[in-house]
């Protein structure tokens, strides 16, 4: 993947997680509750609160809680900037040393910094891609457990609704 497209990526997924957290916190209001024992609107708002109550207590979730963003599981370790500079540096003394049995040391310090510069270089890259993909990895699941939890509080929320007499849909 392309850096320009896992930006685009990043961008669609922190949209994507924004309109999630906005559902969360609506997600009460997202169901369709029908009163079967001609329950009154106020009675109806003291049982949602209760049993909202009920929820939290039984799953330790709050539905206001917003959903984990991936700007949160950034890396907060710098990849090391340098790695190309260093593996010149190397490259030309292991260069230097092959070129001075071959008969040109100055030809083989050259052809080795080229060498070691552009492996630097790569490790770098590597690195900055291992660190992304950690990143997404960590997000991912964390956002996976938010689900679950979130799951969870609703089905307990239901049940406590249709324990008191209310169809929930």
């Amino acid at each position: 993947m392309f850096v320009g497209q896992r930006s685009s990526v990043r961008h669609v997924l922190v949209l994507g997680t924004t309109l999630l957290c906005a559902g969360a916190v609506a997600a009460q209001s997202d169901v369709f509750l029908y009163p079967k024992k001609g329950q009154s609107s106020e009675q109806q708002q003291k049982d949602k609160m209760e049993c909202a109550m009920w929820a939290n207590e039984q799953t330790g979730f709050n539905p206001t809680t917003p959903a984990p963003t991936p700007d949160q599981f950034a890396s907060g370790q710098p990849v090391t900037q340098g790695g190309a500079v260093k593996g010149a540096a190397r490259g030309a003394a292991v260069g230097a040393v092959g070129g001075a049995i071959a008969g040109d040391a100055g030809k083989g310090a050259a052809v080795g910094a080229g060498a070691g510069a552009v492996g630097g270089g790569m490790r770098r890259r590597g690195a900055k891609r291992e660190a992304e993909q950690a990143s997404d990895q960590a997000y991912q699941a964390a956002l996976a457990e938010y689900n679950q939890k979130r799951a969870t509080y609703q089905r307990a929320w239901t049940a406590c609704l249709e324990g008191r007499d209310y169809t929930v849909k």
